[in-house]
């Protein structure tokens, strides 16, 4: 019972933080009055609003940059390739993830984490962009609402992905600063499943949202607490079981992995040993330049 309550307060924490988080960035860039107050739009990231894991694009971008060696990018790699094959997050691997993340940022500076991932952003993940759920999220701004992502992702990223979409901000993971570095520890813990939807609540309430008359999107069912939240929840692109929850709640389903796309994300065996290849290849490169220097 004990670890119990302890897992309950850093949800809290995370949520709190991630919510506080999203409306001080917000704050900062041109003020976009809503229209209609009381409604909005949240939407998951990696593989709702992008093909495959927003966090891998970064770290490849970061590995192009000489941020880690070839070990951690194929674990990158690794993880991307198994995430896209199964359709939805594994935990493990999540955790993985976010640790070998905090360990290559601690000690780095915001600004600089920020300027490369706009600069990651542009070279890397603009392409993966589901024209379709963009879409989705601009019908939502033209009727006056606002639009949030909601994303595991740190804050950081998570707000570049919003800017450049032109959406309204992002609620991700927050990580501990301090004097404009990365110590290398979160505030709570990662922003996924179960917290997504207390930060949700935590912005509503901060916003003054009626979220019965709000909007919901994600492919996975570990985001069913937020899409239950609220009262239009969508799935896009889901996974079997939440495409399985979607057709016995009568949700609406959309599915924005085209033929193409689907040949570029992984989805067959072959494509996916393909990009885990790509992987190796770029950490020998990698790792030759590093030798070389």
């Amino acid at each position: 019972m004990r670890v119990r309550r302890r897992g309950v307060a850093e949800i809290r924490q995370a949520a709190e933080a991630a919510a506080i988080a999203a409306l001080k960035v917000a704050a900062e860039e041109v003020p976009r009055p809503p229209l209609d107050e009381s409604a909005a739009a949240f939407f998951d990231v990696d593989n709702t609003m992008m093909a495959g894991a927003s966090i891998f694009y970064f770290a490849r971008g970061l590995a192009a940059r000489d941020f880690f060696d070839s070990r951690d990018l194929l674990r990158f790699g690794w993880q991307h390739v198994t995430y896209r094959l199964r359709g939805h997050e594994n935990p493990d691997g999540m955790r993985d993830a976010r640790e070998t993340a905090l360990a290559f940022v601690a000690g780095r500076s915001v600004a600089e984490i920020v300027r490369y991932g706009e600069e990651i952003y542009d070279e890397r993940m603009a392409e993966q962009i589901y024209s379709g759920a963009h879409a989705l999220a601009q019908q939502h701004l033209d009727a006056g609402q606002r639009v949030w992502l909601v994303t595991a992702t740190p804050v950081e990223l998570a707000s570049v992905i919003a800017r450049r979409l032109n959406l309204t901000g992002a609620l991700g993971t927050v990580s501990e600063v301090t004097d404009g570095t990365y110590t290398g520890h979160l505030v709570g813990g990662l922003l996924h499943g179960q917290a997504k939807a207390e930060a949700v609540q935590a912005l509503a309430e901060r916003e003054g949202l009626d979220l019965t008359r709000c909007w919901a999107y994600s492919d996975s069912i570990n985001d069913l607490s937020m899409l239950s939240l609220v009262g239009h929840p969508v799935a896009i692109n889901p996974d079997p079981d939440l495409k399985t929850v979607a057709r016995e709640r009568e949700w609406p389903i959309k599915d924005f992995r085209t033929a193409r796309k689907a040949i570029k994300i992984g989805i067959p065996a072959a494509a996916g040993a393909g990009a885990l290849a790509g992987g190796v290849a770029a950490g020998m490169a990698l790792r030759r330049r590093v030798v070389s220097a």
